[in-house]
């Protein structure tokens, strides 16, 4: 599995996310108080018949951004749209999308924090007063315009709450961040999404899975799907705790989850800087990986498990990282 793998496009709905995806909130598993919250908030939005405040939803990928702001919408009955930063590149794009919204309407820009500097003033007052405004033509003739909104609630998602400009941040009147998810709540994941694929499988291999998962439902769905895939490649009716296994033998997954780039960023600490410290562009380098894919993707489950630590002179290997790899410090 290399990193790139881990970034399934949650946003366009392929067999697999478009059928398990949760609905409603009674669907979405995990996250109690998160989930507590939000349904106040929904509930609150629509006994006033009002657009419900705008919504941050941040947090490592694949732990259910995408999925929340599509529940949002079902679960205040409105239409949702959706949209990623990178692909807002000019004033016009934005003008284009929140002109088209209805009222109540939910809007999701994912990657929030891309947003470049000029479209994001245009989302100010949009956000705050529904009001559109923008240039029209250039030079000595141009002039402002401002335009109407209808009411509506902007989901913007992000990975990286700590590259978001101030102003745009205090815009969001909701702000709920997702933390990885633990064993039993994957494996409920893991066996909901294995009903709705029509796939039978024991309690143990779920656990099994689940741990192997990087606490994120959207791994955990990847490789149910590959276990599938491994036991009807062997006529098996179901998926034993034995297909688990060689399920991530051969994706190259151990138990805790640690895949080959995973343990090659541990071993080129170990081997290259004698344990750490190191900074992230040496890192970079050394495996050939850009700098905010190894701070997004690569590093917080590690430092979750303990194996690594984040310190003002670079990145060191812990005890644990060390004896997870059977070396010694």
């Amino acid at each position: 599995m290399n990193t790139n793998d881990r970034f399934l496009d949650a946003n366009i709905p392929d067999d697999l996310a478009a059928g398990i995806r949760p609905k409603t909130l009674n669907d979405f598993i995990g996250h109690t108080a998160l989930k507590q919250n939000l349904s106040v908030f929904v509930s609150g939005a629509k006994a006033r018949a009002e657009a419900m405040d705008h919504v941050l939803l941040y947090g490592p990928p694949g732990l259910g951004k995408t999925t929340l702001a599509h529940i949002v919408a079902n679960e205040l009955g409105t239409n949702f749209r959706a949209t990623a930063a990178p692909m807002l590149t000019k004033q016009g794009d934005l003008a284009a999308i929140l002109t088209s919204l209805e009222p109540m309407d939910v809007l999701f820009i994912d990657e929030i924090h891309r947003l470049p500097t000029a479209i994001e003033e245009v989302l100010y007052s949009a956000m705050e007063d529904f009001k559109l405004d923008i240039m029209l033509g250039e030079g000595p003739s141009a002039k402002s315009v401002r335009i109407d909104l209808p009411p509506f609630t902007l989901v913007g998602a992000t990975t990286r709450t700590g590259l978001l400009s101030n102003p745009l941040r205090d815009r969001f009147g909701i702000d709920l961040r997702l933390t990885f998810y633990d064993i039993d709540d994957l494996a409920r994941i893991i066996m909901r999404s294995a009903s709705i694929l029509g796939t039978e499988i024991d309690a143990d291999a779920a656990r099994q899975l689940a741990a192997s998962a990087r606490g994120t439902p959207r791994i955990a769905n990847r490789l149910l799907k590959r276990a599938r895939d491994f036991a009807a490649a062997t006529g098996a009716d179901r998926i034993t705790a034995d297909t688990i296994k060689t399920t991530l033998f051969q994706l190259h997954v151990d138990g805790m989850g640690l895949d080959e780039i995973d343990r090659e960023y541990i071993n080129a600490i170990i081997r290259h800087y004698a344990g750490g410290p190191v900074g992230i562009d040496n890192l970079a380098a050394a495996l050939s990986e850009p700098a905010d894919t190894i701070e997004d993707v690569i590093e917080p489950y590690l430092m979750q498990l303990g194996f690594i630590q984040r310190t003002p002179r670079g990145r060191v290997v812990t005890d644990a990282g060390y004896k997870h790899l059977g070396l010694e410090k």
